[in-house]
This record gives C-alpha cells, sequence and structure tokens, in this order.
C-alpha cells in the first residue's frame, strides 16, 4: 500500500528545490489549447453564476453584472497580465510575494494565502459537482425516486473524481477542448434562441424595466446598489488564477510563454464578458423570479432552464450533460491545481511531510475534505456561493496586491497608482463579501488554522534532517581538507573576524581541547542569511586570514549545515573529522530549541551531535562531535 501511495514522489534534485527555476513541461500546447484547460473552470461559472446574480441582484442582475463585467476587463485582467510576466512559471502571485516578502513575513503569508487557496479550489469542487447534480436531478428523464438525493449523488461525483486521480490523471487538455468548444456552442445557441424570444416578446423587457423604475429612483440608486450586491457575483472572476497556474503549458520559451499566457487570459476574459452580460439579461427578463429560489427549477441551472422551455427536453438534455461534464472536469482542474501548488511550497519549507509530494495520499486529502464540505453545506450551489467568492476574491486581491508593491519597488509610479486603486476596490468587494456571508471566511480560517499548525509541527519534527541538497568546496577549501592529516574543525561564531578574535580562539581550543595550532586547525564559520528556508545548497569557500585557515559558508541552521559538512568530508576523504564546540551560555534549554527553529541557531553542539546520529546509525562511522 506504501508503495502504491508513493508512487510518483516528487523529490529535489539538489537544486534547493526552488520553485523559480523549472524545466518546462514534456508536453506543451498553442495558447488557445491551453486557455480551454483554464476555461473548464472559468467558463463553467456559465453554469451557475446567472441564477446567483438573479438572487443576489434580482431585477438589477444585468446591471451589477456589467460591473462586474468591467471589474474583470479594467482591474482583473490587467492584473494577472502582470503576474503572468513576473510569475511565469506557473506559481501565481503567491511566488510574487513570497520573493517580495523574504523570510518568516513572506512564508507566513504565503501560509496565509494557501488557505485561501484550498477554500477556492476545494469550494470549486464541491460547488461544480453540487451544480452538477442540480442538472442532474432537474433533468426531466431522470427517475423521480431521485429526488432530493443531492447530497448522495454529489458524493459520487466527488468520490469519482478523487478515483480518477487516483488511478492516474494524465494529460487533459485534448478532453478540456472538446468539453469547451461544445459547451460555448450550446451557450450560443441557448442565448441566441433567448434573445430571439425577448425579441419577440417586447412586453417582458417593459415589464423588467417597470419593476426596475419602481425599485429605484434614479440610475445612481441603481447602480449604488449593484455595487453593494457585486460581491456576491465574484463568482464570475475565478478562472485568472488558473490561468496563470497553468501557462507553463504554453508552448514556446519564456517571452513566447507570456506572450500566450497573455494572450489566453485576454481571450477568455473578453468571451466570458459577452456570455456573461448576454445570459443575465436572457435569463432575467425570461425566467419568473421565483424559479430561481430554492426548490425552483431554475435555482443553480438559469440557462439549462431555458434550453429546455424553449428548445425542447432532448436539447436541454444534451446542454445538461455537456454543463454536467465541464462542471466535473472544473473539479478536476481544481483538484490538478491543489496537487501543484501544495508540493511547491509546504515541503520546500519543512512545513509538510515529505509525502505530502505524492498525488495519491494528497487526493485522498483533499477528497476527504471536500466530503466535509458537501456534507456541511448540503451540496446546496447558492450557500456555498459566498465561500467561493471570498477564496476567488482573496486570490485576486493578493494578486493585485503583489503587483502593486512590484511596480512601486520599481519605481513605475503610475502602474503603482492604477493597481493600487484595483487593490482598493477588490479590497471593499473581499471585505463586503466577509461581512455580508462570513462563512467563506470562516472555512478560508479553519484552512489556514490546519494549515499553520501542521505546518509548525511539521517542522519541528523535520528540524533534524540534514535539510542540505547539495555540498560543494571552492578549490582553497579543497586544499584545506586534503592536507592528508586528521580533519579538526573548530566552531566559531563570526564577530569582528579580526586578528584577535582568531587568536582568542584558537587560545581557547588549546585550553578546552589540548589542540594546538600545529595540528593544521581548520576555523568554521557559519552565517545565517534566512533562517526562515529549510533547506539549500551549501558552498564552502576556504580563506587565510591573519594567518589562521578558515572555512566559511552560508546556510539556514548552524547545526545541519555543520553535520551535513562532516558527512561530506568524510565520505571524500575516508577520514572521520572532528568537530570543537564550547558549551553555549547558561540558559533556557526551551529558548535554544525555539532559537533553533526560528534562527537557525540555539545550542549547537549537542543539536549536531543529534542530526549527525539520526544522518549515520553506525557509531563507528559518525563524526565526532566535541564539547568544552
Amino acid at each position: 500500500m506504501r508503495e502504491w501511495l508513493l508512487k510518483g514522489l516528487k523529490r529535489s534534485e539538489g537544486g534547493g528545490d526552488s520553485p523559480y527555476h523549472e524545466e518546462a513541461p514534456e508536453h506543451q500546447h498553442s495558447w488557445w489549447q491551453v486557455m480551454c484547460l483554464t476555461g473548464v473552470d472559468y467558463f463553467s461559472t456559465l453554469g451557475y453564476q446567472p441564477g446567483i446574480a438573479a438572487l443576489a441582484a434580482g431585477a438589477l442582475s444585468p446591471v451589477a453584472t456589467l460591473l462586474l463585467v468591467a471589474l474583470t476587463l479594467f482591474g482583473a485582467l490587467p492584473t494577472y497580465r502582470a503576474v503572468a510576466g513576473e510569475s511565469p512559471h506557473g506559481l501565481g502571485s503567491l511566488a510574487m510575494l513570497e520573493r517580495l516578502m523574504p523570510g518568516w513575513s513572506g512564508k507566513l503569508l504565503v501560509l496565509f494565502l494557501l488557505g485561501f487557496v484550498a477554500t477556492a479550489f476545494i469550494v470549486t469542487i464541491t460547488l461544480s459537482a453540487a451544480d452538477a447534480t442540480a442538472h442532474i436531478l432537474h433533468n426531466p428523464f431522470v427517475p423521480a425516486f431521485l429526488e432530493g438525493w443531492q447530497v448522495p449523488v454529489t458524493l459520487v461525483l466527488v468520490a469519482a473524481l478523487g478515483g480518477v486521480f487516483l488511478a492516474g490523471f494524465s494529460e487533459a487538455i485534448s478532453i478540456a477542448v472538446v468539453l469547451v468548444a461544445v459547451y460555448l456552442l450550446l451557450n450560443v445557441v441557448v442565448l441566441v434562441t433567448g434573445v430571439q424570444h425577448v425579441l419577440a416578446e417586447p412586453v417582458k423587457v417593459g415589464d423588467w424595466q417597470d419593476l426596475l423604475a419602481s425599485d429605484y429612483s434614479s440610475p445612481i440608486a441603481m447602480i449604488a446598489v449593484s455595487l453593494y450586491v457585486m460581491p456576491k457575483l465574484a463568482l464570475g472572476l475565478s478562472g485568472f488564477e488558473t490561468g496563470v497556474a497553468v501557462m507553463s503549458l504554453v508552448k514556446g520559451d519564456l517571452a513566447e510563454r507570456i506572450k500566450g499566457a497573455r494572450k489566453l487570459l485576454t481571450t477568455a476574459a473578453l468571451i466570458m464578458s459577452v456570455f456573461l452580460i448576454a445570459s443575465s439579461f436572457v435569463t432575467t427578463v425570461l425566467i419568473p423570479a421565483g424559479e430561481f429560489a430554492e426548490g425552483g427549477s431554475a435555482n443553480g441551472r438559469a440557462l439549462a432552464y431555458l434550453a429546455h422551455e424553449h428548445l425542447g427536453d432532448w436539447f436541454g438534455t444534451a446542454y445538461d450533460v455537456s454543463t454536467i461534464a465541464i462542471l466535473w472536469f472544473a473539479g478536476a482542474s481544481a483538484l490538478a491545481g491543489l496537487l501543484n501548488i501544495v508540493p511547491r511550497y509546504l515541503p520546500r519549507y519543512g512545513m509538510a511531510p515529505d509525502w505530502t509530494r505524492a498525488a495519491r495520499p494528497m487526493v485522498l486529502v483533499f477528497t476527504g475534505v471536500s466530503f466535509l464540505i458537501t456534507i456541511v453545506f448540503g451540496a446546496d450551489v447558492e450557500s456555498q456561493g459566498g465561500a467561493y467568492a471570498t477564496g476567488v476574491l482573496a486570490l485576486i486581491l493578493s494578486a493585485a496586491v503583489a503587483v502593486t508593491l512590484s511596480a512601486w519597488i520599481s519605481r513605475r509610479t503610475r502602474a503603482a497608482g492604477f493597481f493600487g486603486t484595483v487593490s482598493l476596490i477588490l479590497g471593499y468587494a473581499t471585505v463586503a463579501n466577509i461581512i455580508e456571508r462570513p462563512d467563506g471566511l470562516v472555512i478560508a480560517l479553519l484552512f489556514v488554522l490546519a494549515i499553520v499548525v501542521t505546518s509548525l509541527i511539521s517542522r519541528a519534527t523535520r528540524s533534524t534532517e540534514l535539510r542540505v541538497t547539495r555540498i560543494t568546496l571552492d578549490d582553497q577549501a579543497l586544499r584545506f581538507v586534503q592536507h592528508g592529516g586528521e580533519i579538526r574543525l573548530i566552531a566559531n561564531e563570526p564577530h569582528a573576524r579580526d586578528q584577535k578574535e582568531y587568536v582568542d580562539k584558537a587560545r581557547e581550543a588549546w585550553e578546552l581541547h589540548r589542540l594546538r595550532s600545529a595540528e593544521s586547525l581548520l576555523f568554521l564559520e557559519v552565517t545565517v542569511p534566512d533562517a526562515s528556508e529549510f533547506a539549500g545548497e551549501l558552498h564552502v569557500t576556504g580563506e587565510e586570514r591573519h594567518g589562521f585557515r578558515i572555512l566559511r559558508m552560508e546556510s539556514p541552521t548552524v547545526a545541519n549545515s555543520i553535520a551535513a559538512l562532516l558527512l561530506h568530508l568524510r565520505d571524500e576523504t575516508g577520514m572521520i573529522p572532528h568537530v570543537y564546540f564550547h558549551w553555549a551560555a547558561e540558559g533556557n534549554p526551551i529558548g535554544a530549541l525555539l532559537r533553533y527553529l526560528v534562527f537557525g541557531g540555539g545550542d549547537i553542539p549537542p543539536l549536531t551531535r543529534e542530526v549527525l546520529r539520526q544522518a549515520e546509525p553506525d557509531a563507528a562511522r559518525r563524526p565526532l562531535v566535541h564539547v568544552g
């Protein structure tokens, strides 16, 4: 079972596990094909967006949708076009924020945002499956005894999705192209037919206009109310993060990939804007308001309602099948996104067990969480809309903030001002959505809490791993360690690095360990540039200073890097190296442990020996640690 679960475990290969310089995928495609992979998430929202908009805004749905389209084209689209240029390896805005905020602050922010990523992607799976179930159960050819089976059918769809990924999910582009082409074509037929009925029945348009005039005193009042309810329509922005997540699949070099990603983002946004405006108008005018409510025939399936109503049950069934397929595949896209993001961050931070790099255990985890969300929300599309909108808005807001900071740092003041304004608008939408429907924030914070707690526990339990991917010594360092005698390293915490410091350290070596300078002593100095990093390469440089020979290196932790170097020297020279310490100043051992976990320092001698003990079980081959 373990072998099956961990099949395909992705391990780093000596490069520090950096996500910023990855090889291109084996199979790449034209930008329009990759757009279809984005489209299964983005375009599939047409299955439920018109119904949710009608419930949120009522007769104002077309006006509120126009404002959403304006935010899409003049806010989200420019933001993600900028993200594509600055994060072309498919990691999106999280990687930008990580680079802009190095150290623990950046990593804690990424952990926080991963909670919202999980919210957006998990609820994509559950909401899409729930809406697919609504299309199944409302179809006239489905047996009547299945009425009320919303939750069981949704759980079956989620389980089937997990089963496909457990079996091994391969290339999805060709499936996505077919699904998107068929789905958009059927939507064109439904919307054109709907527009024809609107033109044939102008009285319905008049009724809609009269309703607006009676409920709202002026166009300004309509716009004000539309702005208030617009955050509830944020589901129509769901495809942008997916768009940059899959850009590594675009064919070509880095410049062509960025150009292709911007084309797919722009094209998808324009197509979706046209469909959103047309669908909101047609459904609002033609469908009675009561049908959008819970239990109504248009609840969660407004366009499907029109397909059955105006084109017959056979065409409506074909539309249902297409909608169910693309909604189910949208869940597959979201699950693939989670499996792509988690192994790139948490294991690299040391904040997840190594098995999280394998797909199958994570599929089981995400499927189990999706089951729980489905049961909690009763597989209801409308009730999950708030959680989905919260995750989507938080991701787009983080992208806008990242682009704003990047423009400000590079002194592009106009761009910083523009993206800053977009950030304020998205910030309003996010806060308004959270105030109106706090369940999304609750779910996101539960994900954040789970991620942070498990991350800190994992970081603590993995703290005594070697945490070094590769060790290289420069020519001077190699000459120092290949002199033919025993290797004796004097650990020195560098300060002034003047003659007095090294003379005092040599005297201490004699007083504590009876080591003479004639015994080819080497000073070993480790500096910690960023203790928040978990693993990395060790580059050891040799230096002669004030008549003393020194090995210098940088590492996220002192103890782990010393242990790794000792083992490396043993393997390269065939001799057992020695390292000499003095006891740290007296203090609370718990404080020393916390300093080790957070700052990479602490009580180094016992930690070094513990890392060596775990890395080399044979005591006869284990490098020796001396403390005086």
